[in-house]
């Protein structure tokens, strides 16, 4: 037979001392062999192998980039196929095309006078209506010196009064003077009066004549007294007014600058309101185009929101010296060459019958009729958008 697998027999070595290793439960001298003797070690457990094992590879998504490739195929097909839908057809002779934005004439309104903000009847985006309160100011210190504007009227008016009742009564005056004088000079021609009586009598209507010059010069001095005191009233009442802060044009309120409570100095904003009466785009064109183009010229504006809704417009300006493109507008190429700026702007009245305010901001092209015998493209034909 063969050993046993599991014990093994190890010659214990003649040099390894027999009291260094005990044994649990026996003494050291019975717990180690003999020297030359056999051991019997214990065997070690066949503990079960650890072998690392690489995961397997993913699943190759064959499928997903063709799926990338189709899509992007498609979303440049599909941009192409709008350009070509909504493109600008060539323009013929005798128009001329350049590039810009909507923009509407913006308006600040401002305070005339110092003053706190009381209220605001307004804010950012509202549609407002021509001389429509926006916002009112506080007036207290106004309306005081408008009540004592209207004191002091009273006052200028009880004068003239015054001033009135007393000339009436130098007139009387003279009057009475007047008379004397002339019983007295009767009686001197009948040698009933003296000389002296007569001069009397001459110097009190002198004196009294006098007086009504007087009283007519103070009588007009409180009349001017008067009209200075109105004056007064009427200008504390249109101060007053100005503090009642009104949209000069109809348009919309684009921008907020104050709140209630807010204490501005004489000239401070309130609101920035786009008129939408001024309603323009500033194009610019190069010298061939730009020389050909005249003031009242007929115009286009086509928007890139609206691609097929030309809006009819007209050549309002056209500058007199060239300037280089701003960097808003075109490529920095276009940018090196001096070009002129020609602004559009459409029909007030048409913008007129519109029900919603238009968009400032808005990119678009403006095409402009450069020849007057040239016929519009059925393209350009005339369209609002609502």
């Amino acid at each position: 037979m063969g050993p046993d697998p599991k014990l093994e027999l190890r010659a214990t070595p003649a040099s390894l001392p027999t009291t260094s290793l005990p044994v649990a439960g026996l003494p050291v001298a019975e717990a180690l062999p003999a020297a030359g003797a056999l051991a019997v070690i214990p065997p070690t457990p066949n503990l079960p192998a650890v072998i690392d094992t690489p995961d397997p590879p993913p699943q190759q998504r064959r499928w997903l980039k063709p799926l990338i490739a189709l899509a992007a195929l498609l979303l440049v097909a599909g941009g192409t196929g709008y350009w070509w839908l909504n493109r600008l057809p060539g323009l013929p002779p005798g128009f001329a095309s350049g590039n810009g934005r909507l923009e509407a004439d913006e308006i600040d309104i401002d305070t005339k006078f110092a003053g706190k903000i009381a209220t605001l009847e307004v804010d950012e985006g509202s549609v407002v209506e021509a001389s429509q309160t926006v916002a009112l100011m506080d007036s207290q210190d106004l309306e005081a010196t408008l009540a004592k504007s209207q004191a002091l009227v009273l006052q200028a008016r009880q004068t003239v009064r015054s001033s009135l009742a007393t000339l009436a009564q130098q007139q009387t005056e003279v009057v009475f003077a007047r008379k004397e004088l002339d019983r007295a000079s009767a009686l001197l021609q009948t040698g009933f009066e003296t000389r002296e009586m007569v001069d009397q009598r001459q110097q009190t209507l002198s004196g009294a004549v006098d007086a009504v010059r007087s009283d007519v010069a103070q009588t007009a001095a409180a009349a001017r007294a008067l009209d200075a005191a109105a004056q007064d009233v009427a200008l504390d009442r249109v101060d007053i007014a100005y503090d009642t802060l009104v949209a000069p044009r109809a348009g919309t309120i684009e921008y907020r600058i104050a709140n209630i409570g807010e204490v501005l100095p004489a000239g401070g904003k309130v609101f920035t309101m786009l008129d939408r009466t001024y309603v323009y785009m500033d194009v610019y064109l190069p010298t061939a185009s730009a020389g050909r183009t005249r003031i009242g010229s007929e115009a286009r504006i086509l928007l890139d929101a609206y691609p097929g809704h030309p809006i009819p417009a007209s050549v309002s300006f056209v500058a007199a010296q060239a300037q280089f493109t701003p960097k808003t507008v075109e490529t920095r190429t276009e940018r090196d060459s001096l070009m002129f700026r020609v602004r559009v702007r459409i029909d007030p009245a048409r913008l007129a019958l519109r029900t919603t305010p238009v968009k400032s901001g808005l990119p678009g092209e403006a095409i402009i009729r450069t020849d007057s015998n040239a016929a519009w493209p059925a393209t350009l034909q005339v369209s609002m958008p609502k």
